[in-house]
């Protein structure tokens, strides 16, 4: 048989293998760490490829040039993680403003990456309107999530200008106006015959804005808290991915779930440790600096959490001396952040990954080398910065009322309101002798 009708047998061949399978029907299911879990397979193929007329060695050459692969994504991946790393630590420096911008590229971008899945079914059906609703919509609620936020932050700005103090008065009533205007857009857009799949195209929106502006929102609230509450979460989920990856490449065997198949048990749990020990370091070196611990208002008076205190171990418990130790109480509070980010934020990936297999991806975008799309690496942030908001709210902010917001409520009053409530705040502070 000529080589031609060779190569065209193999291809039909090959057109019919299961998934799994070689062209010879031999199973090739890779194990965590990239290499083949029977080589009694390669065997036969290789012997069933030179009883062929197939070029001998050819297996071996294929087999030598998967771990030179594995070694040069390994290399690609650490060049653009570190390459990440510092420019995050540059934009750090730039301040609160400038993280706040930087969440909102990354929220724009994964909500881009994400529409753009389902964009080609739309264009086959010659839908109209699709992309600019999608985008309308992600506009009108940001507009009423952050625009909420930044209103309260910048209440001094917002006093100054008579057309940002009405609208920080009549905010609700714009943002709803704003929603109403798309609903009323996405209902006279319907297309006979495309109902169930547009109303199912608009839920879909819908869940995106839930899961990934909301929770954006709550990433830029964290930041005005202060950005050690920014730099610790999110620097915890960085060490847990890298520290997985690494501890899995060296040393996985054994795999973690079937979503993620390059996830394993050793990775995770090399990761967890690591995880901890990093994150009381890091927490330790951020609470001395009241750049990063005062919220966005400017200086601020040292914090509890930010003042080291002392603990005593009780070791006599067990029959042994106890002994005191001086650490910052944020730094216990890492141990709770490190918990989530090495067993629970891990699930966002694992969420991301079942909805890639849904529709048949492999990342939801080819922007950053060796890691795929801006949604690919930030899947985890975004579930973390959740935890981390529910977490300060409910164990460590010591103040239950937020000062920028009650003044943000304030300005809104009229002149002769404020003036009465100055007054009678003047009363009390007299008569509590403060002033």
């Amino acid at each position: 048989m000529s080589s031609g009708g060779q190569n065209a047998v193999r291809q039909r061949h090959s057109q019919g293998k299961k998934p799994g399978q070689d062209g010879n029907g031999h199973s090739t299911t890779s194990s965590p760490n990239g290499g083949n879990h029977s080589t009694a397979a390669a065997q036969s193929t290789g012997s069933a490829g030179a009883g062929a007329g197939a070029p001998a060695g050819a297996e071996g050459a294929v087999a030598e040039a998967q771990p030179q692969s594995r070694w040069i994504n390994w290399a690609i991946r650490g060049i653009f993680t570190w390459i990440m790393i510092f420019a995050f630590c540059g934009i750090v420096q730039l301040g609160h403003f400038a993280l706040t911008v930087l969440v909102m590229i990354i929220q724009i971008l994964s909500f881009k990456e994400i529409v753009a899945i389902n964009y080609v079914p739309y264009k086959e059906k010659k839908l109209p309107w699709f992309r600019v609703l999608n985008w309308f919509f992600l506009f009108a609620t940001n507009y009423y999530l952050y625009g909420g936020t930044l209103f309260k932050q910048y209440y001094e700005v917002v006093d100054a200008s008579p057309i940002l103090h009405s609208m920080a008065r009549h905010h609700e009533l714009i943002s709803f106006s704003l929603y109403m205007l798309g609903f009323v857009s996405f209902v006279a857009t319907l297309k006979k015959g495309h109902y169930k799949f547009q109303f199912g195209q608009f839920g879909f929106t819908h869940i995106i804005l839930v899961l990934i502006v909301t929770q954006s929102n709550l990433v830029m609230l964290n930041i005005f808290e202060g950005l050690v509450w920014l730099i610790l979460p999110a620097s915890l989920v960085v060490c847990n991915d890298v520290m997985a990856y690494m501890f899995g490449f060296f040393f996985g065997r054994t795999r973690l779930t079937q979503l993620s198949p390059k996830k394993t048990w050793e990775g995770f749990i090399g990761a967890l440790f690591s995880t901890y020990i990093f994150g009381f370091v890091l927490s330790y070196y951020l609470a001395q600096y009241d750049f990063f611990t005062c919220p966005f208002t400017g200086p601020c008076e040292q914090r509890p959490y930010f003042t080291l205190q002392n603990y005593t171990i009780p070791l006599d418990l067990v029959g042994l001396t106890p002994f005191t130790v001086a650490v910052y109480p944020v730094q216990l509070h890492s141990l709770s952040m490190s918990t989530f980010a090495s067993i629970v934020a891990p699930f966002g990936g694992f969420f991301a990954s079942g909805f890639k297999r849904a529709f048949k991806i492999k990342d939801f975008a080819d922007l950053i080398p060796g890691h795929g799309g801006i949604t690919d690496r930030f899947d985890c942030q975004f579930l973390m910065a959740t935890f981390a908001y529910v977490y300060l709210s409910s164990f460590v902010h010591i103040h239950p009322q937020d000062p920028a917001r009650i003044l943000s409520s304030i300005a809104a009053l009229d002149i002769a309101t404020q003036v009465d409530l100055f007054n009678t705040l003047k009363q009390r502070l007299a008569a509590a002798r403060a002033i």
